[in-house]
């Protein structure tokens, strides 16, 4: 995918040095429509000065805006946030983390992908389980129900059981469905790729997506009971070494 020149702008204003910034959300995901939003993600690196006082400013910087017609949201992470964040068992900045599409990247980012693979642990499942079921309450209380929310289900299931069996993170549905091959995932992400963002499945066989999604829930949880990954990170010292070398500026 090539990148925007408007999405290099907008991160190339933000006010403090970046590690990363990537693209997330539909995007990175498989399914964006043609009226999607961008979803930057990133990591800033926040001044000595500014850690020093009594209060830590800017943790979270965030920055939505519309560009020559783009809609651009842009969050980011200071280093010490983030590196923490990748220590818990939040699938989502991992993926954040490994997305390959880059805005922005140095060889900080490299040393962060590099030690990915050191912060997946078995309990990642915990994360895509509780997602999936958030998006399906979303998908059921919708009439008509849309296709983003439902995507978002499958995704996020498929997501967990490809990394509790592979220790791998893929984020992308299209990637996913190469080894799942759910058959009626392909028309769904055409609707959503050739419709808008809130487009709706009228006629959706709802009890059908009922059925698959509480086999899918209860693959991913079998998946993470007979998961081979490690009960907890490993990567720690290596993010506390990576961080004390960047304030330091070494």
């Amino acid at each position: 995918m090539k990148i925007d020149q408007r999405l290099h702008d907008q991160v190339a204003e933000h006010p403090y040095p970046l590690l990363f910034a990537t693209i997330s959300g539909a995007h990175l995901y498989g399914f964006p429509s043609p009226d999607s939003d961008f979803d930057l993600r990133g990591v800033h690196l926040l001044p000595l000065e500014e850690l020093l006082g009594l209060e830590t400013r800017d943790e979270t910087v965030e920055r939505s805006t519309i560009r020559d017609g783009m809609e651009l949201d842009l969050v980011t992470h200071d280093a010490k946030k983030f590196f923490g964040l990748m220590l818990k068992k939040n699938g989502y900045v991992l993926e954040q983390l490994l997305s390959p599409l880059v805005v922005h990247s140095t060889p900080e980012h490299e040393e962060l992908i590099a030690l990915a693979a050191d912060c997946v642990t078995k309990h990642h499942a915990h994360h895509y389980l509780g997602f999936a079921q958030r998006q399906w309450a979303l998908f059921r209380q919708e009439d008509p129900p849309r296709a983003k929310p439902l995507l978002y289900v499958y995704r996020v299931i498929l997501t967990g059981i490809h990394l509790m069996s592979s220790g791998r993170i893929e984020a992308n549905l299209v990637e996913l469905n190469a080894d799942a091959k759910l058959p009626f995932i392909d028309e769904l992400i055409a609707i959503k790729t050739t419709g808008t963002e809130k487009e709706t499945l009228n006629g959706a066989d709802c009890e059908f997506h009922a059925r698959e999604y509480e086999r899918l829930m209860a693959t991913l949880q079998t998946a993470y009971q007979e998961s081979e990954l490690p009960e907890s990170p490993s990567a720690k010292p290596a993010l506390n070494d990576l961080l004390v070398r960047l304030r330091l500026g070494k």
